[in-house]
């Protein structure tokens, strides 16, 4: 990161905040340079400030598909609060006033980097990639006044950019979101406002926890008594709901256009009580079962569980038809699913033999091969031997974690003391868990994957990836409460390099005050937020 110095603009001092130059110049709206989050790897404000207006359009460079469509989202989330037309064209040369999208040679060789400069008379947002160009356009959005985010026409509000040069990129490849769909289920319309409020942070992988114990969310048109049967319920005896493989593509597509890739898990040989229930041939053996005191049967079969209880289901790692089943749902989820990930939990497998999970993790790692796909697993997957490309996921157990460095495996960390956002933020929150910690949203921002663990450093971690379980979650607003605000932190943690690349150095004195410019951006959003009383929230 390049030396900055001292500078003063119009409105005051401005500083230096690990290693970058942050302006104090401000609008009428609070929009800075310095309010962006993830923090930018290098930021410069010239003082002043562009002007959106009724003559504002959009001009793409290349006219490719990508760059149109890239043009079309900004200037669908331009137009409802500004009520301006902002057209787009390629045309015709870019006139003063307007905003440019432009595929360049990137000096910072990411795939996801980006520069944007705002003079007064033009934005230009370039990048050598589309994915670099959808990253800066949220930042453009944030440097925008937070009303930018409403739906609605928003009056006496000045559309005001700051000036100045941001060149930016991220730390890690892999910056995710967990959603468990299968304790409660979600509807496509929620899932997608999730996808939109992630691409706003940056992030860039969507973990799709798709069947469980409670649920199995996801059609499988080999075995259709997975969803009809194993996803009729949910936590707490709901109607529960499954997607199917139209609807998983129509949000795969959706995510693809915000530059996310969906990684589906499946999880086995535990968590699967919802696909026991659903086939009896799935089980290992008879269970005997309690209807009256004195009067037992045995029935093959176990019930549909509503509970949030875990470990005690797992598939029969010594049958043949557990196999032809992995295979059948491997290779059906494959075929819909264009990333090259696919999960494979086994996570909590304590009801299955320890002589049978090795060469089942190893057995379906194989499997996932055969389809083309990269296996990611939870921690505990490392316990078996790894394929060469596996990723394990570090959840509880940092000592598995380096058995898959020690296999060559790279990791995905989600420590969940630091990263579950099921996890209350303290004792009187409603909603959440506290098995692995409290988590206020200082907690949440102020941790390092790379000094997490002794043993672990920046050259075995994949990415970084927050969770949200839900036991305790049930609504949109539910997920608001849990994701906001810690979401934003998370993607900073993940996006965001170090001062100087040192570890340890973020300050969460200093983004608190970002993170509360924020707060007018998650109420134009419609997003229920928790309002943490550790931030001085912005009204």
């Amino acid at each position: 990161m390049s030396k900055k110095i001292h500078q003063l603009s119009k409105s005051g001092l401005c500083v230096l905040v690990f290693g970058i130059l942050i302006s104090c110049n401000q609008s009428k709206e609070g929009n800075t340079i310095d309010s962006i989050i993830p923090q930018p790897q290098e930021a410069k404000s010239t003082g002043k400030v562009f002007v959106l207006k009724e003559t504002t359009g959009i001009f793409i460079e290349s006219g490719s598909n990508e760059e149109l469509q890239i043009a079309n989202y900004l200037a669908n989330k331009l137009r409802p609060a500004t009520g301006f037309k902002i057209l787009i064209n390629s045309s015709t040369k870019p006139e003063g006033g307007d905003i440019v999208i432009a595929k360049t040679k990137d000096a910072s060789g990411s795939e996801e980097g980006y520069d944007l400069a705002v003079s007064e008379d033009v934005v230009r947002l370039s990048s050598a990639t589309s994915a670099g160009l959808f990253r800066g356009v949220q930042t453009l959005r944030q440097l925008l006044p937070a009303a930018i985010e409403s739906p609605s026409l928003q009056n006496d509000v000045d559309w005001t950019l700051p000036t100045g040069t941001i060149k930016d990129f991220p730390n890690y490849k892999w910056r995710g979101m967990m959603l468990d769909v299968s304790r409660h289920f979600f509807s496509v319309e929620e899932v997608k406002r999730l996808l939109d409020e992630m691409a706003y942070y940056k992030l860039n992988v969507f973990h799709w926890h798709l069947s469980d114990d409670q649920g199995w969310r996801i059609e499988i048109k080999s075995w259709p008594k997975l969803t009809t049967f194993g996803g009729s319920t949910q936590v707490g005896g709901g109607k529960g709901g499954f997607y199917t493989q139209e609807q998983y593509k129509e949000i795969v597509k959706y995510a693809q256009e915000r530059y996310i890739t969906v990684v589906p898990e499946i999880d086995m040989p535990g968590h699967t009580n919802a696909a026991l229930a659903s086939y009896p041939e799935l089980n290992c053996s008879e269970q005997i079962i309690k209807l009256n005191p004195g009067n037992e049967v045995k029935r093959k079969v176990p019930g549909l569980y509503t509970g949030i209880e875990v470990g005690f289901s797992t598939l029969c790692a010594t049958k043949e038809s557990t196999y032809q089943f992995v295979e059948d749902v491997v290779r059906e989820l494959a075929e819909i699913t264009p990333g090259p990930f696919i999960h494979i939990g086994g996570d909590e497998s304590h009801a299955t033999k320890k002589e049978d999970y090795i060469p089942f993790v190893k057995m379906v790692q194989a499997i996932v091969a055969k389809h083309g796909k990269k296996v990611v697993g939870w921690d505990e997957i490392a316990t078996s031997t790894l394929s060469p490309d596996a990723m394990v996921q570090v959840w509880a157990a940092p000592k598995n974690g380096k058995l898959a460095i020690a296999q060559g495996g790279k990791l995905i960390m989600t420590p969940a003391r630091k990263a579950y956002l099921d996890m209350s933020y303290d004792s009187t929150s409603k909603l959440g868990l506290h098995w692995a910690a409290y988590i206020e949203v200082d907690s949440a921002y102020s941790w390092d994957p790379t000094t997490y663990a002794q043993g672990i450093t920046r050259e075995n971690i994949y990415g970084v990836e927050a969770a949200l379980w839900t036991e305790t979650i049930q609504t949109r607003a539910d997920i608001d409460y849990m994701v906001f605000p810690r979401l934003p932190g998370y993607a900073e943690i993940g996006w965001s390099a170090t001062a100087d690349g040192k570890p340890g150095s973020r300050n969460w004195n200093e983004y608190k005050i970002r993170l509360a410019n924020h707060g007018p951006r998650f109420k134009a959003m419609g997003i229920n937020f928790y309002q943490s009383k550790l931030v001085p929230w912005k009204d």
